[in-house]
């Protein structure tokens, strides 16, 4: 079973609450793009690099590749011919896994992680064999596997702690407008924002900020801004009891009524329903 869409590396279109195993040859992205899972790359040959909220990422076969793809990301330069595995794990798996809490916050606030050593193509290759052609036994031995593997690569990352990377300078200065404004979103995302006052903040015409936006992530200031907001409620909502109210109000929705049409039309579920989804794993 295929995910992806056409020209896409790791592309989902499924439901959000599936646990999914897929391989074809990666390619490069014509835009940017998202899904409410935490995915995991593995390339078995060459190498890639990922455009992951502003930054590159350049990673080499055979390490294990997290990060939280409600976050946009792109793959702007591959290996010819490269074949990659992309695991899809859903939002409330991963929350209900014992991780630490400062990893589990790092990640989804924009973590890029991958392995310090390779794992090799060998692993990566049975997961696709015995999630295809398996039996109902053999594919939850895959996803415990997979969990296996991913609380050990949190752990090994820890050790060299969760600060980003440096980013890599692209040419023109769409990345670096780019940056400026989502470094504002995320220390500013609480308040009434609208794309005029962020782009005051960051000192650039609105027209500039939007286009720098769209060219680097494929979406606009505003979207982006939703989707942060949407993010930060939904690691309210999973870590703590605080009131949906008082989340709805600190994550910059303005009201109740917003935040849940939001969050519905996003989610496919309730704000309640997900707190409930990730306390009964």
């Amino acid at each position: 079973m295929s995910v992806r869409e056409s020209g896409a590396a790791g592309k989902w279109v499924g439901s959000p609450r599936d646990f999914l195993i897929e391989q074809h040859v990666a390619d490069t992205m014509t835009s940017a793009h998202w899904h409410d899972h935490i995915e995991i790359n593995l390339l078995l040959e060459g190498s890639m690099t990922y455009l992951f909220n502003g930054r590159q990422e350049y990673v080499e076969a055979g390490r294990l590749v997290l990060f939280w793809a409600a976050i946009p990301h792109q793959t702007i330069s591959v290996t010819p011919e490269s074949p990659l595995v992309c695991i899809y794990l859903p939002l409330v798996d991963f929350l209900a896994m014992p991780i630490e809490a400062t990893a589990r916050q790092a990640i989804l606030q924009g973590a890029f992680i991958h392995e310090p050593n390779p794992s090799g193509e060998t692993m990566g290759a049975r997961w696709i064999e015995e999630w295809s052609h398996g039996d109902q036994v053999r594919r939850q031995l895959v996803n415990d596997e997979i969990g296996l593997r991913v609380r050990r690569l949190i752990l090994d990352h820890a050790d060299v702690g969760f600060n980003r990377r440096e980013a890599t300078a692209l040419a023109g200065p769409s990345v670096r407008y780019t940056q400026t404004l989502t470094d504002l979103i995320s220390t500013r995302y609480p308040e009434a924002l609208t794309l005029t006052s962020i782009a005051k903040l960051a000192r650039v015409h609105p027209t500039t900020a939007n286009r720098s936006f769209r060219d680097v992530l494929g979406i606009s200031v505003m979207e982006y801004l939703t989707r942060f907001r949407l993010a930060r409620a939904m690691q309210r909502l999973a870590e703590t009891d605080d009131a949906i109210l008082e989340i709805a109000h600190d994550c910059g929705f303005g009201s109740s009524a917003r935040f849940y049409d939001i969050f519905k039309k996003r989610t496919e579920t309730t704000p309640r329903q997900f707190r409930l989804m990730t306390r009964s794993r």
